[in-house]
């Protein structure tokens, strides 16, 4: 059975054909490190971990590259750094915000269970790549300078006798119903309402580099371009897979085909554009206004990493998601099965009944259903495929001690407990034994006898 991925581009599952079998190059739009990253933002971590994943098993691990960027510069990281560090210049206060806020990323996300990119560019080391891409943009007739601003003009992009993309196809839009849209900036040094930037001024103290297209003041880039110059240095001008969430088709996306298409007259920047759906909260909308707004590091307080995880794949990637506590409840409980039975077997191969759902355009609720199918008569390909999606990353030991580390549990004050209902239960006095089991029960501890003894979990 072949891969076949949905592609956003052309609103169809097609199957996967890499451009180099021997090099897959899938690309990831990644944080603006400024604040704790949502639970939102963890999905497409955890969706393209699972496609890196599957690539590798495919094409082979050394064949595949995975670059995902980090957003080093930024309004919202200027102003959090003015916010939290106002007595520093803002450049240096800048610095400790992105440090900071990029090493919190890496705990959440390694927590979460997913791999690091072969690759992950930082947007101020891409300065130069920036300048380059704007300064072919400006000779080819698709941007501009004005104000000392450099603009991408999606008319003149449209207009070209080439063949160059539309700019609109990938999110379906026309330019008129851009317009309408009204998600554009209003400036009169524009030549057009769909005009966007390619590089602006920096204010007093903000972080700032030579600016193209012969413009003297210094500035900074706008975000669109940063991943287009990104991309291009680590993946080249055409490449297969490029990912994130469905929020950014419009306008970001489509600026990235825009720009990389026109500076390299390319058709197209990836063969095919993967993009996850939203999430909710409870049945709403996340938003802080709401009280539902929650960040990975909050989650992992209260739950393990291989939780979010599981909980985040249920449900297909292009689906919306609605993020409920019952369903993480559920999700623990399905792990703590798994690593009971699975956690120390040696691993077999990824059971076909597994990987064939995930060829089908990762479809991880059908192969989190061939998963159940595992558990009554395959336990070392249960613990295979476990092992591609990400999970089992401990011993059952380890997992069962952590829970009990989190739940606040002495494991010698229930062994002591049991020892006492256990000497109840032989001398016939079930009232104390009954006493003991609810006690155990009101200190989070599950309890189950069979002939072989008695044993003890942590209840969810």
């Amino acid at each position: 059975m072949e891969l076949r991925l949905h592609d956003t581009l052309s609103r169809e599952k097609r199957p996967f054909v890499p451009l180099d079998a021997k090099n897959v190059r899938m690309y990831v739009c990644g944080p603006t490190v400024y604040d704790f990253a949502h639970i939102g933002n963890a999905r497409p971590v955890i969706v393209f971990d699972v496609l890196f994943r599957l690539l590798r098993h495919l094409y082979g691990e050394a064949h595949v590259k995975y670059v995902r960027n980090i957003t080093d510069v930024d309004d919202k990281i200027n102003d959090r750094a003015e916010r939290d560090f106002p007595g520093l210049p803002l450049n240096e206060a800048i610095r400790k915000v992105t440090e900071q806020t990029g090493r919190q990323f890496h705990a959440d996300v390694d927590a979460l269970g997913a791999l690091r990119p072969s690759v992950e560019p930082r947007a101020t080391e891409h300065i130069a790549e920036m300048r380059e891409i704007i300064e072919k943009l400006v000779a080819r007739g698709f941007a501009y300078a004005a104000e000392d601003h450099v603009l991408f003009s999606p008319q003149a992009m449209n207009a070209a006798n080439s063949t160059l993309p539309r700019y609109g196809a990938l999110s379906n839009r026309s330019l008129d119903e851009m317009i309408a849209g009204a998600r554009v900036d209003v400036a009169p040094y524009k030549k057009g309402n769909t005009d966007f930037v390619l590089w602006k001024p920096s204010k007093p103290g903000e972080p700032s580099w030579p600016s193209p297209a012969g413009i003297k003041a210094e500035g900074r880039p706008g975000w669109h371009i940063e991943c287009s110059a990104m991309a291009w240095k680590h993946l080249g001008e055409h490449f297969d897979i490029h990912g994130g969430g469905i929020d950014l088709v419009f306008p970001h996306h489509e600026n990235e085909v825009a720009q990389t298409c026109c500076a390299f007259h390319q058709e197209r920047m990836a063969n095919y554009w993967m993009h996850n759906g939203f999430l909710q909260v409870e049945s709403e909308k996340m938003s802080k206004s709401l009280g539902n707004f929650i960040t990975i590091h909050e989650l992992l307080k209260d739950w393990p990493g291989e939780v979010l995880r599981l909980n985040m794949l249920k449900t297909h990637y292009r689906s919306p998601i609605d993020w409920t506590m019952k369903s993480l409840e559920e999700s623990a409980k399905t792990l703590d099965d798994w690593y009971r039975v699975a956690a120390d077997v040696a691993p077999a191969a990824p059971a076909a009944s597994v990987v064939e759902p995930l060829l089908d355009d990762l479809n991880t609720p059908q192969a989190i259903a061939a998963l159940h199918g595992l558990r009554s008569n395959d336990i070392a390909g249960l613990a295979g495929s476990l092992r591609l999606l990400g999970f089992l990353s401990e011993s059952a030991a380890q997992w069962e001690s952590r829970k009990q580390q989190a739940s606040g549990v002495d494991a010698g004050e229930v062994e002591r407990l049991l020892a006492e209902r256990t000497a109840a239960r032989a001398r016939k006095d079930f009232k104390e034994s009954d006493r003991i089991r609810d006690l155990l029960a009101a200190m989070g501890v599950a309890i189950k006898d069979s002939k072989d003894g008695t044993t003890w979990e942590i209840a969810r």
